[in-house]
Parts: C-alpha cells; structure tokens; sequence
C-alpha cells in the first residue's frame, strides 16, 4: 500500500497464495496516488527455482522494467527448541524459505535489472545516477539479536543479512542497490491472534521496547520505500533495524 500512496505507477503483488497477492492489489487502488497506477497479482514459490523466475518475468512482461524488488517471503517459530533439542527438519524448512527464498529473489531480480537500463532522477543539485533498480529484503532484529530457543529463526535471519551484503557488493558496479530493513514486533493480523491469545505478551513488549509500544505496518513499509527510491541513491549494503529502540540494551 506504501507504494501505491508514494505515486508509483506499477505493483505486483506475488505469493504462494495467489488469493491474497490478488485482494492486496486490489485493496491497493483504493491508496494509489497516481492516476496511472496498475497493479497484477502473481504466483510465487521462493522454494522452487523455476517460480521465482517465471514471476519475476512476468514482472518485466508486463511493465517493461523491474524498478524495485522487496523480498518479503518468511516462516516464524511455531515451536521454541533449547539448542540441545533443536530439529534439523525445522532448521532446514527455515533456510528453504527464509534463506534459499531470498537468495532465489534477489539473484533473479539482480539478473533482471543487470540488464535494464539506468535511470536518472532529479535531485536538488541536479541529475543524478538513480542507477538500475533497488532491492529489498525483509529481515528482522533477529538478523543482528538472539533470541532464546529459535536458532532457526536467528540463524536465517543473520544469513539474509549476509545475502544482503553480499549482494550489494556484486551489484554495486551495476547500478544495484541492496539493502535489508529488519523490524521486530509489528501490529499485524498475525500478531493480533499472538495478542489475543497470550494478551501478557503485548504488555512484555511494551516493557521491552524503550519507545513503549508496537511498530505499525507503516513505520516499516515506509522506509522500504525509501530505500526502493531515488532519495536513497547512495544507500547500499544497509540493513535497518525498526525496533522502537529494543536492541539498544538489556531490559527486564
């Protein structure tokens, strides 16, 4: 939605569950700035190689170009394990997702806009290179934290920072930026059943967090627009955590 408010022009909307990548386009008319804005919805598979390519094709099928990419895909801990206990079927389902996923995401979009053309943006000094496309990927404070019992959780999570980096570094002679926004608890319907569930949760995270609250979707999904845009233009290798200040110590 984030997009459509900033006046982009074209969305696509990919997830394994293509009912939900298709109500999110539509919901997000309702937000579009641009009277030209267009939006599709896609099937995507970041398990399975041939998905994600076939998806990010049918991006530049459509539109002609891939501007920006966010990589948004991840799985979350059903079930804590102590390290001595830990399964390396869920450690292995973690990296398929959270760690292969994005690593097929940003390597298909890279080899997308490796052969765009760039693109110049206006800026207050004049023309500046704004390069061939943005890359985002989504991580989480868990990419610089641990957390007890869910080293499948933490360990995919640093490795997305990794690919990050790494990425960045490759892309960086081609007019690729990369960059990872790692929030930590964010007010979504997920979290809503958390809440609901174990309501002594939510006031834990208002004890944790020194800013005494929740991240609305927006305080996240507004710097990923940020950084997919020309303002960010000299940003690369980043990642950016949005946690209301929870890791900058130890509280109890």
């Amino acid at each position: 939605m984030a997009f459509a408010e900033a006046g982009v022009e074209a969305v696509a909307f990919a997830d394994v569950n293509l009912d939900s990548a298709t109500a999110a386009a539509t919901v997000s008319k309702a937000h579009a700035a641009s009277p030209n804005y267009h939006t599709i919805a896609l099937h995507i598979d970041v398990q399975i190689e041939d998905s994600v390519r076939a998806c990010m094709e049918a991006v530049v099928r459509v539109f002609g170009r891939m501007d920006y990419c966010v990589n948004s895909a991840g799985i979350g801990v059903n079930e804590p394990m102590e390290i001595s206990e830990a399964s390396l079927v869920e450690f292995d389902r973690f990296y398929q997702i959270n760690v292969r996923g994005v690593l097929l995401c940003t390597r298909e979009a890279s080899r997308i806009m490796k052969a765009q053309g760039r693109k110049t943006a206006q800026g207050r000094s004049g023309p500046k290179d704004a390069g061939r496309g943005a890359i985002v990927n989504v991580g989480s404070a868990s990419s610089y934290v641990a957390t007890p019992s869910i080293v499948q959780y933490t360990a995919s999570k640093h490795a997305l920072l990794g690919i990050t980096r790494n990425a960045a570094l490759d892309n960086s002679t081609h007019g690729i930026r990369v960059n990872a926004v790692c929030p930590s608890w964010v007010q979504t319907p997920m979290m809503a059943r958390v809440f609901e569930a174990t309501p002594e949760f939510e006031d834990m995270i208002n004890r944790v967090v020194p800013l005494g609250r929740i991240a609305q979707p927006e305080e996240v999904s507004d710097l990923i627009v940020f950084l997919s845009s020309p303002k960010a233009s000299y940003i690369t290798g980043q990642g950016y955590i949005v946690d209301g200040g929870a890791t900058l110590a130890i509280r109890t």
